[in-house]
């Protein structure tokens, strides 16, 4: 079924209008018309809907009835050090699909990608970009914002704000994500943060200042050592699974 997304005004009596965008999408390329039914995403909830007809350029849209959410409870941060090459770009997209709340990318010790300035503006976007359209695909409501890159010692205050930070290192011999979870069990929105060394890991330094000044639970992904592409995945993923996010 095709998915739209309402405009500005969101749902009046049961009827709501696709943005400008999706009403052109819908009518020139699909060629949709009046009593087809697509999906309307209108934050924070989706719907199956029926075309009623055009208005001003806009389709308009009857409300059937409420789909099922899509949205996790659990509200994961995921604190990426920078990546080489196109990497950045998979993770945007595959832990949007995963259900991602909000993406950081982070400078650290061991990154050889340097973004400042423009060019840090200028990759956000895309990455932006890119979780948008995942959103779309994977049936989600809210996108998640994808923040400017950041130096991790500037992140002291930001991380502060969490439940628990959760940091896979691979020099950790004991800690799970699991045990860092438990003590948090039956509560809602909770507020955890993943933080992923780039392809050089983490510093003993930088992971004793988490430990030290962010209350970072450092452990392990189990005995064998993971890309950064790939720990990013793998802990979401675990996180969501042991939180019910994915029943």
């Amino acid at each position: 079924m095709h998915r739209f997304f309402a405009d500005e005004n969101g749902i009046v009596n049961g009827t709501a209008a696709l943005n400008a965008g999706d009403s052109q999408h819908a009518l020139r390329v699909l060629r949709l018309g009046s009593g087809d039914e697509v999906e309307l995403v209108c934050a924070p909830g989706r719907y199956l809907a029926e075309i009623a007809g055009e208005a001003d350029g806009r389709v308009q849209v009857k409300i059937l009835q409420a789909l099922r959410p899509t949205e996790a409870r659990t509200q994961v941060t995921l604190y990426q050090g920078l990546p080489k090459a196109d990497k950045m770009e998979m993770i945007t997209q595959k832990t949007t699909e995963l259900g991602v709340h909000a993406i950081r990318p982070v400078a650290m010790e061991r990154c050889v990608v340097k973004l400042e300035g423009k060019d840090a503006g200028k990759k956000t976007e895309r990455w932006q970009k890119i979780a948008r359209e995942a959103v779309k695909q994977c049936a989600r409501v809210a996108v998640p914002e994808v923040l400017e890159p950041k130096k991790l010692a500037l992140l002291q205050d930001e991380l502060s704000q969490l439940d628990v930070l959760i940091v896979p290192w691979e020099d950790a011999r004991d800690g799970s994500i699991r045990q860092a979870l438990a003590p948090f069990e039956g509560q809602e929105d909770l507020r955890v943060g993943i933080l992923i060394g780039p392809e050089g890991g983490i510093s003993e330094k930088e992971a004793r200042w988490l430990a030290e000044n962010a209350n970072a639970k450092l452990v392990t992904l189990g005995p064998r050592i993971l890309r950064t592409e790939t720990a990013g995945l793998c802990a979401l993923t675990m996180v969501m699974a042991y939180r019910g996010e994915m029943e």
